[in-house]
């Protein structure tokens, strides 16, 4: 596992009426601070990715289908410099998934249906000054394939 990446099993509370779902708690020992939630939605044969962030922790939660949840470690300094890791969330596998600064993620469905990811970052979207940086999804410096055509 990538240094300082977290998954926490989420609880999930079901009966005949549906379900209920915790995802992000401020007495969770993963919880940094709160910036904003926002709902993020890929389609299917798409990769959302690379980026980074220089400043900002995500925490992941797929609440529709199932993803596939590449991360790329660019830290020089870290232990896990270097490594891949990839991590299979969604409705068959309910948890948190958190993903430290400098960390390169991506994301695509793991099956034939959209995904619906919502992100709880540590800081709100700066409109003027963006805390986002995009590598190409086919970029030969980071060595994985996706397996898909379209992406960005």
């Amino acid at each position: 596992m990538i240094n300082g990446v977290e998954i926490k099993k989420l609880k999930v509370i079901s009966d005949d009426r549906g379900l209920l779902m915790e995802m992000l708690r401020c007495d969770d020992s993963l919880f940094e601070k709160f910036g904003q939630v926002y709902l993020t939605v890929c389609n299917q044969g798409y990769v959302k990715g690379w980026h980074y962030h220089k400043k900002q922790t995500d925490h992941f939660v797929v609440v529709k289908g199932n993803a596939r949840v590449v991360l790329y470690d660019t830290r020089k300094k870290s232990s896990t410099n270097s490594e891949i890791q990839e991590v299979f969330m969604g409705e068959k596998n309910p948890i948190l998934l958190k993903i430290p600064a400098f960390v390169l993620h991506g994301i695509t469905p793991d099956g034939s249906e959209p995904v619906y990811l919502i992100n709880c970052p540590t800081l709100p979207y700066d409109y003027k000054n963006p805390d986002e940086f995009r590598i190409d999804f086919k970029s030969k410096d980071i060595p994985y394939k996706w397996g898909v055509d379209k992406g960005g």
